[in-house]
Order: C-alpha cells, then structure tokens, then sequence
C-alpha cells in the first residue's frame, strides 16, 4: 500500500462508499476554573449526517465543539468530565494520542484562518507534517486536487497553486481551511460559525460544499442563523444556558421537527426569533 493510499479514505472509483463515523458525547460537563459552563451533555452526532448546534451565545456550543476534538484542554484553567466516543472509543483514553483525535477530528474556525504566506498548495497540505504522514510528490499533488475538489475550490485556484493563500478572498480562504482539514482524511469535521464572517454568496457556497462533504464526513457545526441551520443540518440541538446555570440540551432531535413542532416552548420561542 502507497503512503498516499493510507490517507485517502475518498470513495473509490468502483463506487464502495466510504466507512461514516459517529461522535457520541456522553455526560459532558465542563468547567473554567470553578465556573462550570456546561452540565451532562449526551448527544449522538450520526455518521454522514449534519448536526446543528443552535442556541444564544454564551450557552457553551462553542466549548462543547471545542470538547469534541480535545481543544477544550489547551485552555490552562479548563477542565471537563463525561465521554466522547468516536466509533465507540474514548478519545480521551489515556492510552490515545492527542494528535490521533486531531487527526480524526477537524476543525474550521469562525474566522478563516490560513497561513497567510504560504501558497495555496502548502496551504493544503500542511497538515500532513503536523500528523507525521508521508507522501510522494505525485501523491501530495494528487491530494491537493483531491482535498481542493472536495471543498469546492479546485476550479478556481488550480491555475494558481502557488500563489499565497492570504491572497483569496474570504469565502476562498474559508473553503481552502476546510481543504486544509480534508487532506489529513477525517472522519469528523467540525465546524464554529464557519459563515459568520462571509457574504450571502461566499456562504451558499459554503452550504452548498457541506452538503457535497457530509458523503464522506460527518459533520457538526455551530451557528446562529436558524435559517442555516434548517438548510444545512439533519439534527439539530438546541443548548440553553438559564440565569447562572451552566449551558445544558434543552431539546435535540430532527431538525424539520425541531423547526415545525417543538416539544419545548423554550425551542419555540428560540427558533422563532422570540429571544436570542
């Protein structure tokens, strides 16, 4: 087997889809020194599927994203308890390495975020170092066009590889993170308000790849535009975090169902605009 084949988990050409992962999360509670900023959270992010995190700021989505890819732990004074379960196996086992989860695990910032100087084609690629993967010449070209189809940027950069990547636009600086987090073949991609800095156009094409993407990953994304997330997501859960209290699920399931029949009049009023 190749170096290059050890990373492609793309479907092949004789149609055999790809293995879809499910992150499961199981009584995740985190805190910030003493401020506990989330309480016994479950929630199952289904292979090959869209869960959207819904919810005001401040309710801890974006802290549960974090959690779901070991970033929470960075921080100094944080901490968690409870377990996320990728494919049944603990990412926070102490016999599992840290990069392993980042590798499996991707992640798109708010604010794209590529290495300005560099080209596009390093860009995409420089993940591979960071995981300690080895390829060819011909296979990193190979994964570059691959990884850039994949996130809806081939097209337009193919002519222009080596130019930096901090000369894109936004929208083309986002999809060639999204790139960037593709090339290492994740199974899970995550995503913190990945639109939130774009134009209308430049976020329909954001959609428009997510909906392309989640064939081959699984995907959660946090966001705040209720109409986003009815677009993009089959689940959705709505985090709430009431006066002092830590951020909690208030209600998850379908997202249709979620957006037309509420179980929770709090769901209700949230996605209605009533409050938020």
């Amino acid at each position: 087997m190749s170096s290059f084949e050890t990373i492609d988990r793309a479907p092949s050409t004789a149609g055999t889809a790809p293995a879809l992962s499910t992150l499961d999360a199981r009584e995740v509670s985190a805190w910030f020194g003493d401020h506990k900023v989330l309480d016994k959270v479950s929630l199952t992010m289904p292979a090959g599927q869209v869960t959207a995190l819904i919810g005001p700021s401040g309710c801890g989505k974006s802290t549960f994203l974090r959690i779901l890819n070991r970033m929470h732990e960075l921080i100094p004074i944080a901490s968690l308890a409870g377990e996320v379960l990728l494919d049944g196996d603990d990412i926070y086992d102490p016999g599992r390495k840290l990069i392993d989860a980042r590798r499996h695990i991707g992640m798109v910032f708010q604010k794209p975020n590529p290495f300005p100087a560099m080209s596009i084609y390093d860009n995409t690629i420089a993940g591979l170092k960071l995981t300690g993967t080895k390829a060819s010449r011909d296979e990193k070209d190979e994964l570059v066009e691959r990884s850039l189809t994949s996130a809806g940027l081939w097209k337009e950069v193919k002519d222009r590889l080596r130019q930096p990547g901090g000369g894109l636009s936004g929208g083309q600086q986002q999809r060639l993170c999204i790139a960037r987090s593709l090339a290492v073949t994740p199974k899970v991609l995550l995503m913190d308000e990945p639109c939130s800095a774009l134009d209308p156009t430049s976020t329909r094409v954001i959609e428009e790849t997510m909906t392309e993407l989640q064939k081959e990953v699984t995907i959660v994304i946090v966001t705040h535009n209720m109409q986003q997330a009815q677009r993009v997501s089959q689940q959705c859960a709505f985090f709430l975090a009431s006066q002092g209290t830590p951020g909690m699920i208030v209600e998850h399931g379908d997202t249709d169902a979620m957006f037309t029949e509420p179980q929770d009049e709090r769901t209700f009023d949230y996605v209605n605009g009533r409050f938020g």
